[in-house]
């Protein structure tokens, strides 16, 4: 008989090769958990190389799902339950395991071609080693275990084999007292043309459920309450997901068609699937074009012929954009730009997440070439500044840029979805007619912004392009005053958005004390965490996250000099923290991680509270 323990949080992460299906078996206890109406956040870890060798480190996948009745803001610092599939993923994520994780191994992946490959002495016995940190291994042969379990079926030894991440699952089912229909309900839909591994993978993860009601070896099973959350209808959501339908609401909310184009390139190219799934449904344009330079030209395109254009890329996309974005800064017509950053440099480690791309987004052109900045922080947060994003550019005519990150594009969290009537309307600047006696596409309205006339427009015809303009007529100029006023008008219209933009909040905490942590994107969530720790424990603290990065929300000067101490927590090696000391002349502290990973809580607290000793 086990003993049913009570959880209000948990961090189960499983891990193992790239071929092991560790993604697909952490996705369906995602979908188990958000249904159970528990809170969540997950963090997929994916390998850079697309075939590394078997058995490596460099060819370790993960997924990793932190769950509970409580507010989760996080992944998760410390694993609950890690389990591995060989010795490398045991060597991968040893280093956020306690005394009291749980580990779950397969192992088979621990015989001495794994130890080998996982860069272990051939006498090397690590489920030994990890007992002196660790207070419960559970050794398990689950890869024996499914082919027992799979002797009679007709499939062939390969993918046997592969039906070991359900056993597994079934498992991690078990100690959780977890109902197995929804995955059995998406084993049918997903091999419904093949009998055979339908009725293969379903019996792996029954025999894997009833291992764990079986055997003797388990000394607990885990129960986990409901979170109490709003009222309303959820759907999990990843940042691309929500980008994506922020996409199509914007072009419906504006009355104008959209037009995507990318190259693809990792983790941009989800919304490039997305998008093309949904095509006929919405009557957009998805274009997937030869190069980076194509896709935004080709978008510039479309925004001169009177659509919500928009293209996505990361960070060495971005460089590659870098003439044409000036180009459309030059034109003033709207484009969103979507980054989802990934580490760098150049192609740098294109499966981590990393947020260095912001000075890039707000200096990286040639000339004077201002254009708003915007990220989201959290994976429901990518659909309302996506909007936010498409709402700028069409009402200002500009380009925007915003910014989203690879653990906010992959990663899941439930999302109350909003009515599509309490959107915000977005008014485009179209004309039809003008009633100048000379057609002047350059004059502009009380906030800088400029008219916008589609190409074929009776009596709207002018020129347009990427050399400087004459004010109000937008003929080819080379006069440098009008340069220099152009180029004040463009940067003053950018400026103006500040009066259109909600002002800086504090998230946490009170406006004024001893600390404010700041942050930006997709440190949201472990900054908000501390935070929470730290008030409970009666510190002077506030958490200030910036979604508006360029121009800033016109009070956060004077909101921030309301402490004795600003801390700017980033996933870069200094950028925000940069941009703040210029433009408001405070001295802020910098606290930058730069491993591929989120910022860990832990690693945070310990400096926000050498930082309040300070104080």
């Amino acid at each position: 008989m086990n003993d049913i323990v009570e959880k209000q949080k948990v961090v189960i992460k499983f891990a193992g090769d790239s071929g092991d299906g560790m993604q697909l078996v952490g996705n369906q206890f995602t979908y188990n958990t958000a249904h159970l109406g528990h809170d969540l956040a997950t963090f997929p870890d994916f390998p850079a190389e697309i075939r590394a060798p078997q058995g490596t480190l460099a060819g370790v996948s993960g997924f990793q799902i932190h769950f509970g009745s409580v507010e989760i803001d996080t992944p998760g610092d410390v694993y609950d339950v890690l389990v591995v599939m060989n010795a490398a993923a045991l060597k991968n994520n040893i280093k956020s395991t306690n005394s009291d994780t749980i580990i779950i191994a397969d192992i088979s992946g621990f015989d001495s071609k794994n130890l080998k490959l996982a860069g272990h002495l051939a006498d090397d016995k690590p489920l030994d080693e990890i007992k002196e940190k660790v207070k419960v291994v559970y050794e398990i042969d689950i890869t024996k275990l499914t082919s027992i379990a799979l002797a009679e079926s007709s499939i062939d030894a390969k993918d046997k084999d592969r039906c070991k991440n359900m056993f597994a699952l079934g498992v991690v089912y078990w100690l959780y007292e977890r109902d197995l229909d929804e995955t059995i309900q998406y084993i049918n839909e997903k091999f419904s043309k093949n009998s055979s591994l339908k009725d293969a993978n379903i019996l792996t993860l029954q025999k894997g459920f009833h291992f764990g009601e079986t055997t003797e070896i388990f000394h607990n099973r885990f129960h986990v309450l409901k979170a109490k959350q709003q009222k309303g209808n959820y759907r999990g959501i990843n940042g691309n997901e929500a980008l994506g339908i922020a996409l199509i609401c914007a072009g419906a909310k504006s009355n104008l068609p959209l037009y995507f184009s990318t190259y693809p390139i990792t983790p941009a190219s989800d919304i490039l699937h997305f998008l093309a799934k949904k095509e006929k449904e919405y009557h957009i344009k998805v274009f997937q074009a030869e190069d980076e330079i194509s896709a935004i030209s080709s978008a510039i395109g479309a925004s001169f012929g009177g659509s919500l254009a928009v293209c996505s890329t990361s960070g060495p996309g971005m460089a590659l954009k870098t003439e044409a974005l000036g180009l459309a800064v030059s034109m003033e017509l709207p484009l969103v730009v979507c980054n989802i950053q990934r580490a760098g440099p150049s192609t740098g480690m294109p499966t981590k997440t990393e947020q260095t791309d912001l000075l890039q987004a707000v200096y990286g052109r040639n000339g004077e070439a201002p254009l708003p900045v915007l990220a989201a922080s959290s994976p429901s947060d990518c659909f309302y500044m996506t909007y936010e994003a498409c709402r700028i550019a069409i009402e200002h005519m500009t380009p925007v840029i915003l910014l989203s990150d690879l653990f906010l594009a992959n990663g899941t969290e439930p999302w109350l979805y909003p009515k599509f009537e309490d959107l915000k309307p977005i008014n485009n600047k179209k004309i039809n007619s003008t009633q100048q006696e000379v057609f002047l596409p350059f004059s502009r309205d009380e906030n800088l912004v400029r008219n916008w006339a589609i190409p074929g427009t009776k009596n709207l015809e002018h020129r347009i392009g990427g050399i400087e303009k004459q004010q109000d007529t937008g003929s080819v100029s080379y006069d440098g005053d009008n340069h220099q006023k152009m180029i004040q008008i463009r940067a003053e219209k950018v400026n103006k958005i500040a009066q259109f933009i909600p002002n800086q909040d504090v998230e946490l905490g009170e406006k004024t004390g001893d600390i404010a942590i700041v942050g930006w994107g997709s440190t949201y969530g472990s900054i908000r965490t501390v935070t929470k720790e730290l008030l409970n424990e009666d510190k002077s603290i506030a958490h200030i996250h910036i979604k508006y990065l360029h121009p800033f929300p016109s009070n956060l000067k004077e909101l921030l000099s309301g402490y004795k101490k600003v801390l700017v927590a980033e996933i870069n090696n200094g950028q925000l923290v940069k941009l703040i000391r210029e433009q408001f002349l405070i001295d802020a502290i910098p606290f930058n991680q730069i491993k591929g990973q989120p910022i860990k809580v832990s690693d945070l607290k310990s400096e926000i509270l050498k930082q309040l000793e300070e104080c």
